[in-house]
């Protein structure tokens, strides 16, 4: 069975109940956890699971096609608009990029309820 690679980036309050969830799912393996801070929880649930953990979320995306569906859930307009270029010049057509908002809308699927982030500011 083909599995979706998945990279994060962002491993706080939101990234890491999805880190949990990803990392249970037999059909996702995790490529890579992406975050300034390399002494948050969900960077230590990366490395336990033996995921490559970075402060540099360029080095997810430069695994090219490696990577199916790389989730930024930082909140970051900054980091957004970073990824987005970076995509967009490296001439990656494989790897889809799944917005903050659309991750929370799956963890809320799942949940039964609508998960909310303490990030103040969704930025488009």
């Amino acid at each position: 069975m083909e599995k979706i690679r998945v990279g994060m980036i962002g491993a706080g309050e939101t990234g890491t109940p999805l880190l949990l969830q990803l990392l249970e799912a037999p059909f996702v393996k995790m490529v890579g956890v992406a975050d300034l801070n390399l002494e948050l929880p969900g960077i230590r649930l990366a490395q336990e699971h033996g995921v490559p953990v970075t402060s540099n979320f360029i080095e997810i995306a430069e695994q090219g096609e490696e990577v199916d569906i790389i989730i930024d859930v930082t909140g970051s307009r900054k980091v957004r608009e970073d990824l987005r270029r970076f995509m967009q010049f490296s001439g990656n057509a494989h790897t889809v990029i799944v917005h903050e908002r659309v991750a929370i809308l799956m963890m809320s699927l799942c949940a039964g309820k609508l998960m909310e982030t303490r990030h103040s500011e969704l930025a488009y």
